[in-house]
């Protein structure tokens, strides 16, 4: 396993498109303000559904920061682009197909153990009971959600590897370490 990324060590820069736009470097789209990256599995993934949705629904929390947010997914480009539009989402959606950046951040998969740990699979069943419904399945299946804050000189400022499916801290949370 490869040493993870700790507050404090640079924000390895890297090229992106999304489902809508060209390629752009991450650097250059942080545009000077400090950035949120959020790595999720897949679209299709119902407790990925939830998550977005809540960042969507609580993006002002990190604007109030003059932040960028960015979720970075392993869905490829043609399955976001076909589900839903740019208008859609008040951030920056990342298609990671092949799990590049991932690596580059060390964000890895999980064991089968953290694949059924109890939390996930709770929150698997409230996004099913609130009608989210599983899509294509894309990427890892056991791949483990993480956040990062990088400061506008391109620092780390906050890391949180997850330790099972739905560890992902709340929006709150994040706006708070920016």
């Amino acid at each position: 396993m490869n040493a993870k990324l700790k507050v404090g060590d640079k924000a390895p820069d890297f090229l992106f498109k999304t489902p809508w736009e060209g390629e752009r470097g991450f650097y250059e789209a942080m545009n000077g303000n400090p950035a949120v990256l959020v790595f999720l599995r897949y679209l299709g993934c119902p407790i990925c559904q939830i998550d977005m949705a809540n960042l969507k629904r609580e993006i002002n929390l990190i604007e109030q920061k003059k932040a960028v947010l960015f979720v970075i997914i392993q869905s490829s480009p043609e399955t976001v682009a076909s589900a839903t539009k740019k208008e859609d989402w008040p951030f920056t959606i990342i298609c990671d197909p092949k799990g590049d950046l991932f690596k580059l951040y060390h964000v890895e998969p999980g064991s089968i153990l953290r694949y059924m740990h109890p939390a996930g699979l709770i929150m698997a069943i409230k996004a099913t009971l609130q009608g989210y419904k599983h899509g294509k399945f894309e990427g890892k299946e056991t791949q483990l959600p993480a956040v990062f804050i990088v400061a506008p000189d391109k620092t780390i400022k906050f890391t949180h590897y997850g330790e099972h499916l739905s560890d992902v801290p709340s929006t709150a949370t994040m706006a708070a370490n920016i």
